[in-house]
């Protein structure tokens, strides 16, 4: 079975087909928190053209709604970066 990281990759891959995406786990550093028991904090930078006129809120949005299955099994916290490709650019 493939673990945490790799599902989520997987998710965001099918359903936002990124021009880049990066899936950290953070474990490490939340070592002892006590909501970590539900599973790990994970951060997630994901390039999509499918953010193009969306606001922010909107993009987590569909984040969440891609890895919805694994919140509560598997991902306790979530830190999202969602840009397009042209706002990479700019960075």
């Amino acid at each position: 079975m493939p673990d945490t990281a790799e599902r989520i990759r997987a998710a965001l891959e099918r359903e936002l087909v990124p021009a880049q995406l990066s899936v950290e786990d953070e474990g490490a550093r939340h070592a002892g928190h006590p909501g970590a028991r539900a599973g790990g904090h994970f951060r997630v930078r994901v390039v999509s053209e499918r953010f193009r006129g969306l606001t922010r809120v909107a993009r987590h949005r569909m984040v969440y709604a891609a890895v919805g299955p694994l919140l509560g099994h598997g991902v306790h916290a979530l830190a999202i970066e969602a840009l397009t490709e042209e706002e990479e650019m700019t960075l």
